[in-house]
């Protein structure tokens, strides 16, 4: 029997459920942090904020003395009298698209101050402020082919150095103080070890600081000058230091270039409040009175529906909505901050399917419920925590991005939904569907290198139609509802029984496997690939 409600649970809203990764790296050792693809989804991440008028900004420009833009030209610390093909490139491309650099600049708004006010305390060059447009095009959900997150594109080694954990709940790579602290140590301690060069800075922030160094001793034992522009330094790299200074010379002069920067006050956009302990991101927002769209903007390390069990227990909201949100938490009780069921353990349980059905893990409902291992009894209770709201409340929450990612569908191709089985592989998966890695990667909201989940759940769009598919795929009525599951035959099983309790013929399963199609028998052990309408399997 399943029982579910809503109880007080003030006692395990501190529990910690994963720890973040420890590294014993040295600075040498951290590897290259490239920046993220420039065709970064374009989330909405205007929302809340008002449109800007094109004309009434120009003419702010230049009367508003509390334009951000102002202060930030006036902390500027890089030569950017430098003129070469490399900066003319980068300069003349953002030139020819200003509504996309406008974009860039608007989505700054939200962060921007943080970021210079950070920059000035430590008495560093104001442009390096500019960095996330290069790294991530000021999107703090962005994830590259390198495998890094969030505004200023972290990989996970480098993350770790910087305490920056991963788990489940969290990744902290996209939490703006965070990350924007960690950036601003990194690039400070690379420029002190090239003797204050913030070229070279930049360049080892993307290409990582021993790459730099050993292209410096090349150029010494060759009698080369050792400045950024004379080494010779990955493709990417020798781009990326001309994109700032770019981007620097177009903001120093907007006009000149026919960009509008709209203007954004020179002061906080959000207040930092400190929760207490875990809570629900929805109803937090309630609280707050603002979207909860905006809710995870300013707080995009948050993967779940709520804030992290391990802390910190803080959150960013809008500057004018911190004192009513600080109220209304101190209100409500602390019981009341997450919703939780109770699940009675039935016979034949396991704590993976059963963490499956309420979207969670196995390590989640071990932390919580205080268990040793995945060893459950039946007749007993678990603590599962659920979000307050629907899943559409939630809309930039990790799943539902990934729902949206997934959903995106190439022209002149149809979905196959495929579950990761042991043994499986990103490249496998790839040849068996004959699509590239990359692609399959991109399509998940991954990288090609990232790790494979058994039972994680992969949209492949395959070329051709899908009665036309090479694999005679079933067209449902739904084509979502269309899985390819990988089935390893049990002793007693024939094709017949297996054709049966998948509800597909036995030709069908000989025309998806060689293997069987001029052989009767299957023997234990054998994988079978088949397409299974999930509704109709009994």
């Amino acid at each position: 029997m399943i029982m579910k409600k809503i109880i007080p649970l003030a006692f395990f809203l501190g529990l910690g459920v994963l720890g973040g990764c420890a590294t014993n790296k040295t600075l040498e050792d951290l590897p290259p942090m490239p920046a993220a693809e420039p065709s970064v989804d374009d989330v909405n991440l205007a929302n809340g904020m008002d449109e800007p008028d094109p004309v009434e900004d120009v003419k702010k420009q230049t009367t508003d003395n509390d334009d951000l833009w102002i202060r930030l030209r006036a902390g500027y610390g890089l030569d950017l009298t430098i003129e070469n093909d490399r900066i003319r490139v980068q300069r003349d491309w953002y030139a020819r698209h200003p509504q996309y650099f406008t974009r860039v600049t608007t989505r700054s708004e939200r962060y921007l101050h943080y970021i210079i006010e950070q920059a000035e305390a430590r008495d560093m060059p104001l442009e390096l402020a500019l960095l996330p447009i290069v790294e991530s095009a000021f999107d703090p959900f962005a994830y590259s082919h390198g495998r890094a997150a969030g505004p200023w594109q972290f990989i996970p080694s480098t993350g770790d150095y910087f305490g920056m954990q991963r788990t489940w709940w969290e990744d902290q790579r996209r939490d703006i103080l965070k990350s924007t602290n960690a950036a601003l140590d990194y690039l400070q301690k690379l420029s002190n070890r090239f003797d204050g060069d913030w070229l070279l800075a930049l360049a080892s922030y993307n290409a990582g600081g021993g790459t730099v160094s050993r292209a410096i001793r090349r150029n010494e034992e060759a009698g080369k000058p050792t400045n950024f522009w004379n080494l010779n330094l990955p493709r990417e790299t020798t781009a990326y230091v001309p994109k700032l200074l770019a981007i620097a010379q177009i903001v120093a002069d907007p006009q000149a270039y026919g960009v509008t920067l709209h203007p954004i006050a020179n002061e906080p956009y959000f207040a930092t409040v400190n929760t207490g302990g875990q809570i629900d991101l929805a109803q937090a927002a309630r609280l707050a009175d603002i979207s909860v769209e905006e809710l995870y903007l300013l707080n995009p390390s948050y993967n779940r529906w709520a804030t992290s069990p391990d802390g910190p227990f803080r959150l960013l909201v809008p500057v004018d909505r911190a004192e009513r949100f600080q109220a209304k938490l101190a209100d409500l009780p602390k019981d009341q901050r997450m919703q939780w069921a109770r699940y009675e353990i039935r016979p034949g349980d396991n704590l993976g399917a059963i963490a499956r059905e309420y979207r969670t893990t196995p390590q989640v409902l071990r932390s919580i419920n205080h268990l040793k291992n995945n060893t459950i009894i039946a007749g007993r209770t678990l603590l599962i925590p659920g979000p307050s709201s629907s899943s559409d409340d939630y809309s930039l929450s990790a799943e539902a991005r990934l729902a949206k990612k997934q959903s995106k569908q190439p022209k002149g191709r149809h979905r196959v939904n495929y579950t990761v089985q042991s043994g499986d592989t990103l490249w496998e998966i790839a040849r068996r569907h004959k699509v590239g890695v990359p692609e399959l990667a991109k399509w998940n909201g991954m990288a090609p290198k990232d790790s494979l989940r058994v039972g994680q759940s992969l949209a492949v769009w395959t070329k051709g139609s899908l009665a036309a598919s090479p694999a005679n795929v079933p067209a449902a009525s739904n084509p979502n509802m269309v899985r390819k599951v990988r089935y390893a035959v049990r002793n007693g099983d024939s094709l017949y029984a297996i054709a049966d309790r998948f509800n597909v013929s036995v030709n069908d399963i000989k025309s998806w496997n060689n293997s069987v199609a001029s052989n009767r028998y299957i023997q234990p052990g054998q994988r079978l690939t088949l397409y299974v309408d999930i509704r109709q399997t009994h």
